[in-house]
């Protein structure tokens, strides 16, 4: 017995040779993935103004509660001085007010310099050919084939009476206010005047051409953002009974919380199976949202399951946008299925390059085929906007991308060269396929 436990205790105490094997990235494969062009399937830049003016979004602009942003998205993270460096050439280690008013000047002189050229510059210093880009309409320097547009499609799902919804929580309450400004802008794209009295005409004449105008526009998938709206758990609801609770409330009236959410299911499964027929691609909002009061787990990525194993919607291609952070192993369970694919935008910059190398690693390990690179790039300050964003999101896939691939290589999973042709299609293979990208 002491002879076995002795040798136990040996081998306890045996170097973890794997891990210690992941604290760097092999220079090699780092360098060959810093090269490679990348297609970045969720980001929300910036179009270019006017200095007078403001960039806003405004339609879908809500004010949700406040949250403690984390470390690494505080405008005070010292990882902004190299890319002001990168970006804008910043020759200061610090971030002191005087220097910071002298990056300013730089970035406005840059933007006057480049014109509505400036967004394909912040890509091309990024090393990103192409940016999927989720806002609700673009804009100056957001063009083709640059950049391509993934529109809000959550207001299509809430056209009755929002006021008892945004009741349920003051983050909802916000999000409803920009989502019937929403709605309202997409029936003056429409020869319709008012909601129609029908839910069959509602479809026919509201969310079937708003998509088609989509797609006619060069959309190439569409965003539902519902995490921040409501749970994730879209029931399966017969048509009769959806069409009576929009017939019952579509001239006025607040209905009843759970027969607007029968309704709301029904149109989900409707409007992403017509997303399938015409080829759009559906991103799904799915784990950590922006809001200090979130619902974290009517975000979980397995509450979608009844919705990605329907057979009526095995011809549409979803998108666990955000990779489900902190539910990462359920979007990996989910990757097996022939029509669900996963980013891991917002983990960029939510999580460490380290941990972020174990969630690569254990999708990897899965199903490659299906896992895209995203940036989630936004504005968070003027000094700090989705250019320094996406730069810091950039280097940090990269960097955990080359961690979880040698580590890989070291414990001989793959060779050098399935690691190389790995690398790419996470950065940009996987996406072009299933765009159906040309350049």
């Amino acid at each position: 017995m002491r002879r076995l436990i002795n040798g136990l205790l040996f081998l306890l105490l045996l170097p973890a040779s794997p891990a210690i094997a992941q604290t760097t990235a092999d220079p090699a494969l780092l360098a060959v993935i810093n090269r490679i062009k990348a297609v970045d399937n969720h980001a929300h830049p910036k179009r270019v103004v006017a200095e007078s003016e403001t960039d806003t979004d405004e339609e879908y602009a809500s004010t949700p509660s406040p949250l403690d942003l984390p470390v690494r998205l505080r405008p005070d993270n010292r990882e902004y001085v190299a890319a002001w460096r990168g970006l804008y050439g910043y020759q200061h280690a610090d971030m002191s007010e005087a220097h910071v008013r002298e990056l300013m000047e730089a970035k406005r002189r840059v933007k006057r310099e480049r014109g509505d050229s400036y967004p394909a510059w912040v890509l091309d210093r990024l090393g990103i050919e192409i940016m999927l880009t989720n806002r609700v309409a673009m804009g100056r320097g957001l063009t083709s084939p640059r950049f391509r547009w993934t529109p809000y499609a959550d207001a299509l799902m809430y056209p009755l009476n929002n006021s008892g919804m945004g009741r349920a929580n003051p983050d909802y309450r916000a999000r409803f206010e920009g989502s019937d400004r929403l709605l309202k802008r997409h029936l003056s794209g429409l020869p319709v005047n008012a909601l129609p009295p029908t839910l069959e005409e509602y479809l026919a004449k509201v969310v079937t051409p708003t998509l088609e105008r989509w797609k006619a526009a060069g959309a190439v998938a569409l965003k539902f953002a519902t995490a921040y709206h409501r749970p994730l758990n879209f029931e399966d609801v017969p048509d009769g009974r959806a069409g009576s609770v929009y017939a019952r409330f579509v001239s006025g009236g607040e209905p009843p919380a759970t027969d607007y959410k029968a309704l709301q299911d029904f149109l989900f499964r409707h409007i992403a199976r017509e997303a399938g027929r015409l080829g759009l691609v559906v991103h799904i909002h799915v784990g950590a949202g922006a809001s200090g009061y979130f619902n974290q787990s009517g975000a979980n990525p397995f509450m979608l399951e009844p919705v990605l194993n329907d057979p009526d919607l095995r011809q549409t291609n979803f998108v666990l946008v955000h990779g489900g952070l902190p539910n990462a192993k359920a979007t990996k369970a989910l990757l097996y299925k022939p029509n669900v694919y996963a980013d891991f935008s917002g983990q960029t910059f939510l999580t460490s390059t380290r941990e972020l190398s174990e969630v690569l690693r254990s999708w990897l390990e899965f199903v490659p085929e299906k896992v895209l690179f995203g940036s989630d790039t936004f504005e968070i300050t003027p000094a700090v906007g989705w250019e320094e964003l996406g730069w810091l999101t950039t280097n940090s896939a990269r960097q955990a991308l080359a961690l979880a691939l040698t580590g890989m290589m070291r414990d001989g999973q793959i060779t050098r060269g399935r690691a190389e042709e790995l690398a790419l299609m996470v950065l940009r293979e996987n996406a072009n396929r299933l765009y159906g990208l040309s350049h």
